[in-house]
């Protein structure tokens, strides 16, 4: 690994020496300047941390401090100085010095300030790659698709995560890829330094869901031993992406309307309002607007979240992308299991592409990575995926729409009914003959107040 680097600017010759000498013996490369010009100068050539004269022939410490600082902010600076005063270092500091010293020094105390101070540089350096690399994996590329859907969706996420706005709504069947949009959403925005939250609505009972998002005091219910901070005060700064919203208890959509609009909460079982900075994701399978009309979902919750919606297509419903998916998971599985599969048979392709994927994206992920698992050879054909090559009929051709119309409800009900009945009502069943999942087939049924007969 490299030394670092320091940069010593004093006008005094045996000052420069002294501290040149004693930091190489610590292994440092040492760059030497003995006015400010030179300074600016030397630090163009690369510098992790400058020990800076605060009274030199052609400036002053602090100019020289504020254009080091505007040329590369990490660059840390410590500022030696004989005219000690408050007003000096309180300046100092304002123009972001990370220590002030003050002449005469010892050689020995500057050389351990100047390893804390590199100290701190590495911190933020691995601080800064790890942030990246968890980012990474969620770069708006991520988002695969050149349908006119995908190109919309990925360029909607672009401007919403370069807004300010503050609330996201994302809709969509299951397995479309929503929690993967509110990743890309926080981590392309300038929240992504601070924390991101994820919960699922539907996971937790009421209560415990209500403390987990506002936390608790101690002493507000049973086991309740400690003071407990929730998801939203820990976020701040940050995103709390709130997965299955349609599933949250009346009770508490009432506390998150009051929070969506005023921003402050209380603990559960506390009294002080709680302010937070924070951007609320909310993601749902279910179409909230008929949550709303069956009283199942606030209409004013409804309305506050849905300021930014986003629609995330289902796969059935872009066929032209199937085949980038499959490339992107080929690819990365090659890295992930060390193979070196070339791509899909054209078979098994013209197979994955006619085939309904009710699960969809996530579907086709676990269908590729079975597949990457399984084969031995160099291409993956159409006996490494069962659930094409099953033979599920699906609907791909163009259905010519009759010149009188059609009643596009009634054809659906007939649909269900008919998928129903072939099924013995087996509702898993009956949504795969119809390419959906379980929940919307069960939605359906409800819909159209359909009943098992006999």
């Amino acid at each position: 690994m490299q030394a670092p680097t320091v940069l010593v600017v004093d006008d005094e010759q045996l000052i420069r020496w002294s501290l040149t000498n004693r930091l190489a013996e610590e292994g440092y490369r040492v760059l030497e300047a003995a006015t400010a010009a030179e300074a600016i100068e030397k630090h163009r050539e690369g510098v992790d941390l400058v020990l800076l004269d605060y009274r030199l022939p052609d400036g002053d410490g602090l100019a020289v401090l504020r254009q080091i600082k505007e040329a590369d902010p990490d660059t840390l600076v410590i500022l030696l100085t004989a005219y000690s005063s408050v007003d000096t270092a309180v300046e100092a500091m304002k123009h972001g010095a990370y220590h002030y010293a003050n002449k005469p020094f010892h050689v020995d105390e500057i050389a351990l300030l100047v390893e804390k101070a590199l100290e701190t540089t590495r911190l933020r350096r691995e601080v800064r790659a790890l942030r990246a690399s968890q980012a990474q994996p969620y770069s708006l590329d991520r988002i695969v698709g050149e349908s006119e859907a995908m190109v919309g969706v990925r360029a909607l996420l672009q401007k919403i995560a370069a807004s300010p706005a503050s609330t996201v709504l994302l809709t969509g069947e299951s397995g479309t890829g929503k929690d993967l949009a509110a990743k890309v959403i926080h981590y392309a925005s300038d929240r992504a330094a601070r924390p991101f939250m994820n919960i699922t609505c539907s996971a937790l009972p009421e209560a415990l869901l209500e403390s987990e998002l506002f936390g608790h005091e101690r002493g507000a219910f049973t086991g309740a031993d400690r003071q407990k901070r929730g998801l939203l005060e820990s976020a701040d700064g940050g995103t709390v992406f709130l997965d299955e919203i349609g599933e949250m208890v009346p009770g508490l959509q009432a506390k998150m309307l009051r929070f969506l609009e005023e921003k402050t909460f209380k603990r559960v079982g506390g009294s002080a309002d709680i302010h937070v900075d924070i951007r609320v994701i909310a993601a749902t399978n279910r179409l909230l607007e008929d949550e709303v009309r069956q009283g199942r979902f606030r209409e004013d919750l409804y309305y506050r979240l849905n300021v930014l919606p986003v629609v995330l297509p289902p796969l059935r419903g872009r066929p032209e992308d199937l085949p980038l998916l499959v490339n992107f998971y080929v690819d990365a599985y090659n890295t992930e299991f060390r193979k070196r599969v070339r791509g899909v048979s054209a078979d098994a392709m013209t197979r994955l592409q006619t085939y309904g994927w009710p699960g969809n994206v996530r579907e086709l992920r676990n269908a590729v990575e079975r597949a990457m698992l399984l084969v031995e050879g160099d291409v993956l054909t159409l006996e490494q995926f069962p659930v094409a090559a099953s033979g599920l009929a699906r609907l791909t051709e163009r259905v010519d729409l009759p010149a009188s119309g059609i009643d596009l409800e009634q054809l659906e009900r007939s649909l269900v009914i008919q998928a129903l009945e072939r099924t013995g009502w087996n509702q898993t069943k009956a949504a795969a003959l119809l390419g959906v999942n379980r929940d919307q087939i069960r939605y359906r049924i409800e819909k159209f107040k359909l009943e098992k007969s006999g």
